[in-house]
């Protein structure tokens, strides 16, 4: 009965979400951006959900790159969570985003962001080397085209990082449905950011009460 320790659950794990920012979001064109974005409220509503350690880190922010998306701030306000900028392409090689991801003391990582063969790709593998195990969420990362996104997805994998999706990672957060103090708050989020699962809640709620 004891599950696999693959499995992520809330206090296992760091959350990094990077650079999404709208410099980043125009040339993406491996995954429409109203996905994207949608994908992204899903993670970050979900790591709120349940408590998970999360770093918010940005490149060039000001000078260049632009503020990050309205899903992330609405979860993750820059005010009260201190989004780390940077200069480097990859968060792992900066001393601030360095220290903030290790200092959290979690040895499974899960990254999403922009874009996948330069952001992510870069601490993805650099926190392999380091021992890490590292999980990406390949459908809220995106590229300047569907080859760039699906060659650095292998070249990850081939590493030894674990992908899986928006929806994957909430849910196995959750679980079980019988967990009644994060249901309401999980099943509201699918109903915002869901998509087709969520408008099937959002129905079910809806006809059960009759």
């Amino acid at each position: 009965m004891k599950p696999s320790s693959n499995l992520l659950s809330p206090d296992n794990h760091a959350l990094v979400l990077i650079d999404f920012e709208g410099q980043m979001g125009f040339a993406t064109k491996s995954i429409a951006l109203s996905e994207l974005r949608t994908n992204t409220a899903v993670v970050a509503g979900a790591s709120k959900i349940f408590n998970v350690p999360t770093i918010v880190t940005t490149v060039a922010e000001e000078s260049f790159s632009g503020p990050v998306f309205p899903e992330i701030e609405e979860f993750y306000p820059q005010a009260t969570s201190g989004y780390i900028d940077r200069t480097s392409m990859n968060t792992w090689e900066d001393e601030a985003a360095y220290k903030a991801i290790t200092g959290k003391g979690k040895k499974k990582l899960v990254m999403a962001g922009l874009w996948t063969g330069v952001c992510i790709v870069g601490p993805a593998l650099s926190a392999l080397e380091e021992g890490y195990d590292v999980y990406v969420i390949t459908d809220a990362c995106g590229d300047v085209s569907p080859e760039a996104h699906d060659r650095s997805v292998q070249r990850m994998i081939h590493a030894g990082v674990k992908p899986m999706t928006a929806i994957q990672y909430l849910l196995e957060l959750q679980r079980d449905w019988a967990r009644q103090d994060t249901y309401k708050a999980v099943t509201d989020l699918m109903k915002k950011y869901g998509g087709a699962y969520g408008i099937g809640i959002h129905y079910a709620h809806h006809m059960l009460k009759h």
